[in-house]
């Protein structure tokens, strides 16, 4: 019953702030996660740990489809380049840059910590970029690319995860190896989402005259996709995106429109929710964290984390431009299928940028750190690893969040910049 009273009592603040925030005009993400922090230094409030299996198997599908089923396909092709080099080239790259930094700055972080701590931190959450920005006035551009980002980066990072965790463990680390079982986790968790779509298609053929039948399917299928992706030991992520994709496109040949709107309500109250939760959450996990870290170590650590976040930001504003540049080059000489609406301006590459911001599933991992290692011994810097983590999320969010909407601003107060395209005719 305590526990109960707690999830109301969690529901109930973020309800308030998120109406609050309108009147404030502070973006509610900032709000939650400051309130998150407040209430995990309550004394009589009991530790609310994250635990990674609720955040894996219970947040992230519903959010990953929604987000899949609501993006433009059109607009998701078009832009593929950019999303497929932010979503796994820069993944990689920010989990090396990390793990170089770590390395070599923090005491006693030998090269298998600092790719686990890197490959933590590697993956942005355009979740709350989307929330922080919303009303703002971004491009369907802009926004296709951030959310296109997030439904594939997860799973990039999840694979170099599970290869850092295991070169720690002692497993020897061959490159041939995790580049084909990458492979075969993308591929297979595509192959499970294209096979599960059309089960759900077949479903709803027969039976989308039953409104509530027809909504509780697209509920519950998201859910069972990743399951069996996750029970093949393919990536569940990419499952469940591939699954929202394909009934995205199948429901706006069948469904009527009374069905979308009404799918759309119930769906827009469900992400409402998740999002508002997930943002508490990554609050509350401060003041847990914080107990199980040496107090004359917060400071130092926290340092660690500005310089990581700092590192990550330029790494990122990096790839972005030279994807700008790339882009523009294959544009001019007609390599691939780089159309003139794929191409990158200035305002959209420093916007992409700065909306690099680490969120939930970052959080969900970092906390999902085994205690020990195959021998029994404790998994070496768990807690400082920890720490960090939540540390980087923060400063991503509330530095990055707080700032987002007012880079936005001044680049929409400024003339468009011109794209090379324009400049080359």
């Amino acid at each position: 019953m305590e526990n109960y009273s707690i999830v109301l009592f969690i529901l109930a603040i973020m309800i308030v702030l998120s109406a609050l925030a309108d009147r404030v005009r502070v973006p509610y993400p900032i709000l939650l996660i400051t309130a998150g922090i407040a209430i995990g230094f309550i004394p009589t409030l009991p530790n609310i740990e994250l635990n990674p299996d609720v955040i894996f198997l219970i947040f992230l599908p519903p959010m990953l489809y929604d987000a899949a089923f609501n993006i433009s396909f059109q607009e998701f092709r078009t832009n593929i380049n950019t999303i497929g080099t932010l979503a796994i080239s820069l993944v990689f790259i920010t989990a090396s840059g990390i793990a170089v930094v770590a390395h070599y700055v923090i005491p006693g972080m030998s090269w298998p910590l600092s790719f686990v701590l890197g490959a933590i931190l590697s993956a942005t959450d355009a979740v709350a970029a989307i929330s922080i920005t919303k009303g703002l006035g971004l491009s369907h551009k802009t926004n296709t690319i951030l959310e296109g980002e997030s439904l594939v980066n997860d799973a990039s990072a999840l694979v170099a995860y599970r290869f850092a965790v295991a070169a720690v463990t002692g497993t020897a680390f061959v490159f041939w190896r995790a580049s084909l079982a990458f492979v075969f986790m993308m591929a297979g968790g595509a192959l499970v989402g294209v096979v599960m779509g059309m089960i759900l298609a077949f479903i709803l053929k027969r039976v989308h005259q039953n409104q509530l039948v027809t909504i509780s399917f697209m509920l519950l299928m998201p859910f069972i996709t990743y399951l069996v992706a996750e029970e093949f030991h393919v990536s569940g992520v990419i499952a469940v995106v591939i699954l929202g994709l394909a009934i995205s496109r199948f429901s706006h040949k069948v469904f009527p429109e009374y069905l979308k709107k009404q799918s759309r309500n119930f769906w827009d109250v469900i992400i409402f929710l998740l999002n508002g939760l997930i943002f508490i959450i990554i609050g509350l996990q401060y003041p847990y964290v914080v107990k199980h870290i040496d107090k004359t170590q917060i400071l130092p650590y926290l340092g660690y984390a500005f310089l990581i976040t700092i590192v990550a930001l330029a790494l990122r504003m990096i790839r972005v431009f030279l994807q700008q540049i790339n882009l523009e080059q294959a544009f001019r000489k007609k390599k691939g299928r780089i159309t003139e609406h794929a191409l990158l301006d200035v305002k959209t590459s420093l916007i992409i940028s700065w909306s690099g911001m680490r969120g939930i599933v970052s959080l969900a991992i970092a906390i999902g750190l085994p205690a020990t290692l195959q021998d029994g011994s404790a998994f070496p810097q768990r807690d400082a690893i920890i720490f960090i983590s939540v540390a980087v999320v923060l400063f991503t969010l509330l530095g990055q969040g707080l700032t987002l909407p007012l880079v936005v601003r001044l680049l929409n107060g400024k003339k468009q910049p011109e794209t090379a395209v324009a400049a080359h005719k």
